[in-house]
């Protein structure tokens, strides 16, 4: 149980996410990884590994659209964050404003497969921050992110699996 609290807790940081608490859950004991050496793993079932990592990682879009609508202005008075932010939302809505036909026609699911992707700083926290950028529905954007989320699980999952499956083969 204390495994499964650690697993949800680490899917909510931006840098870990699913993607590397996916593997990090799957893996038993300690195993020994060619190159990698030995990495320490909490050896849940990989199907209680995936449905806690995106039900965590899915929730993460929540709070970060509760607080780009709702706290995000209340910071705008310190000179260092409002430069960033005015830098990038600016530059966000000019570009948004040129691709406005091609947001509305592709945006929820181009957002989910942005989502989807398995790769660094492509997970429901960019998801989320670029929808939010881009004044996409909420409601919307929160399943686009979900089905990302989802589709990421499945990818990372079955990487996971495959690889610890060929590396028993190829080291047994």
């Amino acid at each position: 149980m204390n495994e499964i609290f650690w697993l949800f807790i680490l899917t909510l940081l931006p840098i870990f996410e699913l993607r590397l608490t996916i593997p990090l859950g799957i893996l038993s004991g300690s195993m020994h990884l060619p190159l990698l050496g030995n990495i320490s793993g909490f050896g849940l079932p990989w199907q209680v590994v995936f449905a806690v990592c995106v039900i965590a990682n899915a929730l993460v879009a929540i709070p970060i659209f509760f607080f780009l609508d709702f706290i995000h202005h209340r910071f705008l008075h310190i000179g260092f964050y409002r430069r960033i932010s005015d830098f990038f939302i600016v530059k966000m809505q000019k570009k948004s404003r040129e691709l406005k036909p091609q947001i509305d026609k592709y945006g929820y699911i181009a957002l989910a497969l942005f989502v989807g992707v398995p790769l660094p700083m492509t997970g429901a926290w960019s998801g989320a921050l670029i929808a939010w950028l881009l004044g996409l529905d909420r409601r919307k954007s929160f399943i686009a992110i979900t089905a990302g989320v989802i589709i990421a699980g499945v990818l990372v999952t079955l990487i996971t699996l495959g690889s610890i499956g060929i590396f028993k083969f190829a080291f047994s």
